[in-house]
């Protein structure tokens, strides 16, 4: 470094005098400017700075990350609640862990007629609460959930609004921030600092979903995920507790068929969740608390960022088709982009016929029957007459092959001492395939009403299941449209009005004491099947069976149909003495 002289300093060989001086001047100065700094007034903060709130004003200034300081104590004195509501939801933050006590849902009741609470309450108080938060330091997320946060306002407040915890404690300082509009949709922020470095912390929503109240219901829970333009859900057993996933997530959070807690990353590229997997006991039946216990999931989900505070919007309701539709992953200038959460719906494999079906019902309900009993029964009908042309051709078919059985049995007696595994087999095949071309024969005709009839069952199945519109939706003596018929009056139906059809159905091709058995066994075995299935499906399958018995009976009184009992009749006697002979 360069020397560094003072241009008035006297030349070499002269007095100190003027060294002496300078050395008093400095003396001086620096006492003035000592004194200055003691006895300066404090600078009041800034307007606009957010720590001017009377929440921080206690609070020391941030430290930096190159000088870790301690910071000044900011918590509470005592514990205290804080309730956001809109028209949608009603939700109750306590300051301890500024977590979320209860999540109203105002539009939806649970089966005690209660407004339903999203916070299962047996399943938080040992896994958590909504909106705790996760680390991967067990004493340090025990400390950030059981801290007396000082709140930016308690009492009742009404959205749009926001609410702000701040907790500081040694060199820990914590702000979680949430803001709440007119949707099921909140913003969430969390930033965690320890001596100014930041801390991995997740927002939590750990205990399942409130709705859940019997045993049943638990194994109905769902990890529901998009990654990588994959949508998907995975059921409990396939989730591990504690599996840390980075990768991106437009949306992750436990659903189940009705409601779901799904999380929507601000930055999905940079996203973290954590799978959550406990387990608790559940009385096997709601009504009898003391009764048999059954071992059911609790799923659930913390998010975060992979680098700096947490930023997720969260959305907790029903998964309602509207709704859903109306909720995006993502935004940009103020609009919504991205996909939305409908696929939360879990329609399956049938989404195809499902989504469309459900549509239909829904139709019907708004401008024609605001029901969705008679809706079901009104779809049923129309379905029905639609495929009312497949009828006929399955009973053209059936004659059509009774016509040409005597060429068949020719064909079966000229190969009958051929043994299966003789290549000669492939010639009876083909001679009957041949016989079946030249008489306009469709092998499958009988079968395609079938063909037709389960996909849409299944589609009706999904849609009764998962429809959340079908909860608690009432016809008749049926309380909810979702659940089992309490009376068992549509089952019985059911296995009565099969029986009937297979009964009153000609069936010329078929053996008389293998008709007999299926009409008996067909029913038993469906109608039984439904006995625990949702009430909706057993009427629409009712109503098909009643609307049936009308029209065979039409069918039966035409020319079609008269032929048919006809040549039923012929056999039946053809075969008669053939079958006392042979037990002779």
């Amino acid at each position: 470094m360069a020397e560094i002289r003072n241009p008035n300093a006297s030349a070499p060989g002269s007095g100190g005098g003027d060294m002496r001086s300078m050395l008093i001047f400095t003396l001086l100065a620096l006492g003035a400017l000592m004194a200055f700094q003691y006895f300066k007034p404090p600078v009041p903060p800034s307007a606009s700075s957010p720590s001017s709130t009377s929440a921080t004003a206690q609070t020391t200034a941030q430290p930096t990350a190159s000088v870790p300081v301690s910071s000044a104590s900011v918590q509470a004195a005592a514990e205290s609640t804080t309730t956001v509501e809109n028209d949608l939801y009603r939700i109750t933050f306590t300051n301890r862990g500024a977590q979320v006590k209860s999540w109203i849902l105002k539009k939806y009741k649970d089966s005690h007629g209660h407004p339903l609470d999203m916070v299962n309450q047996a399943a938080a108080a040992r896994f958590g609460f909504p909106l705790s938060l996760y680390t991967y330091e067990p004493q340090l997320t025990a400390q950030l959930n059981s801290a007396l946060y000082q709140p930016s306002v308690t009492g009742q407040v009404a959205a749009p609004t926001g609410i702000v915890f701040r907790y500081a404690a040694g060199p820990l300082t914590v702000t979680k921030t949430f803001l709440f509009n007119e949707s099921y949709v909140i913003d969430v922020k969390v930033d965690v600092e320890r001596s100014g470095q930041q801390v991995r912390a997740l927002v939590t929503w750990p205990s399942g979903l409130g709705d859940l109240e019997e045993a049943a219901q638990y194994n109905y829970t769902k990890f529901a995920f998009s990654s990588d333009d994959k949508r998907d859900t995975t059921v409990a057993k396939k989730i591990s507790g504690g599996a840390t996933l980075n990768q991106p997530f437009d949306y992750a959070g436990p659903i189940d068929l009705y409601f779901g807690a799904t999380f929507l990353p601000a930055d999905p590229a940079d996203a973290t969740v954590v799978t959550l997997h406990g387990a608790m006991q559940v009385p096997r039946d709601e009504t009898n608390p003391k009764g048999a216990q059954l071992t059911e999931p609790v799923l659930g989900a913390a998010i975060g960022d992979q680098n700096g505070p947490t930023h997720t919007r969260l959305f907790a309701g029903p998964l309602q088709y509207d709704v859903l539709g109306s909720i995006h992953t993502s935004a940009a200038d103020g609009k919504a982009v991205g996909e939305n959460l409908r696929p939360l719906i879990q329609y399956g494999w049938f989404k195809v016929i499902a989504e469309p079906l459900f549509l239909l019902l829904r139709f019907v309900h708004d401008h024609l029957i605001p029901n969705w009993g008679w809706s079901i029964i009104v779809v049923t009908l129309f379905f029905n007459l639609l495929m009312l042309p497949t009828r006929f051709t399955m009973m053209k078919s059936s004659l059509k092959m009774q016509r040409v059985q005597p060429k068949l049995d020719a064909i079966k007696r000229k190969y009958a001492n051929i043994k299966a595994t003789d290549p000669r087999r492939n010639e009876m095949n083909a001679e009957t395939m041949k016989l079946y071309k030249e008489e306009g024969v469709n092998m499958y005709g009988g079968c395609l009403p079938l063909l037709v009839q389960m996909p849409l069952f299944f589609a009706y199945y999904r849609v009764l299941l998962n429809s959340i519109e079908l909860r608690q939706a009432t016809w008749g003596w049926l309380p909810n449209l979702a659940a089992a018929d309490p009376l068992h009056i549509l089952p019985i139906l059911i296995i009565a009005s099969m029986f009937l059809v297979q009964f009153i159905t000609p069936s010329p091709g078929m053996d008389p004491a293998q008709r007999r058995m299926m009409a008996f066994m067909m029913p038993a075995i469906f109608g039984f099947s439904m006995w625990g299935f949702a009430s909706g499906l057993a009427l629409y399958w009712a109503t098909g069976n009643l609307l049936n018995i009308g029209l065979q009976l039409g069918i039966n009184r035409s020319k079609l149909g008269r032929e048919l009992n006809a040549l039923a009749a012929k056999r039946a006697a053809s075969k008669g003495p053939r079958t006392i002979n042979a037990r002779r």
